[in-house]
């Protein structure tokens, strides 16, 4: 695939450019995954799944949650890395299926997928540095609460002091 925004990552606006990638939390259950659906633009997290295993079936969630948020004509860019995940035809077929150019990294550069990158450094800073969690569910729920925050209360200086769901609509409302 190829590598359509080539680190290019500045959005005018939200359901534009979009990232995904899956990152691991080891706690003291196990592992857990996150695969999340980032919008530059708005800089909002608009779908995720938290699983146990980084496997085909948490990417189907990852995007039927996209495709329930995913606006009437929104025809974005998403970047990935090359993972296996998004190499594999039912991902490409659903991303196609929705109206999505897949735009890939080139192979070892995480920088060309350093957008995603930066979201979940900050996570991990923010939500799990120093903490654990014996029990899976309990992440699970902890995580879905940390998201919310970030999309809806978490106020961000590169969106003028709004959170990235006050910035969406402002500027979906502006479009209309």
């Amino acid at each position: 695939f190829e590598n359509v925004l080539g680190r290019d990552f500045a959005a005018d606006g939200p359901w534009r450019k979009m990232g995904t990638d899956v990152t691991e939390f080891r706690c003291s259950f196990g592992k857990a995954y996150l695969a999340p659906a980032y919008d530059f633009g708005s800089r909002e997290i608009v779908a995720w799944s938290i699983s146990r295993s980084p496997d085909l079936a948490q990417q189907r969630e990852m995007l039927d949650g996209l495709a329930e948020a995913m606006p009437e004509g929104a025809e974005p860019v998403m970047q990935m890395d090359m993972g296996w995940q998004y190499q594999h035809a039912d991902f490409v077929g659903a991303l196609r299926g929705l109206g999505i150019v897949q735009s890939m990294s080139r192979k070892g550069n995480c920088l060309d997928n350093a957008c995603t990158e930066g979201l979940l450094g900050h996570m991990k800073n923010e939500f799990f540095r120093g903490r654990d969690w014996d029990d899976f569910e309990e992440f699970k729920r902890d995580l879905e609460a940390y998201i919310r925050h970030w999309n809806n209360v978490r106020r961000q200086a590169k969106l003028k002091g709004l959170t990235p769901v006050e910035f969406r609509e402002q500027a979906l409302r502006g479009a209309a």
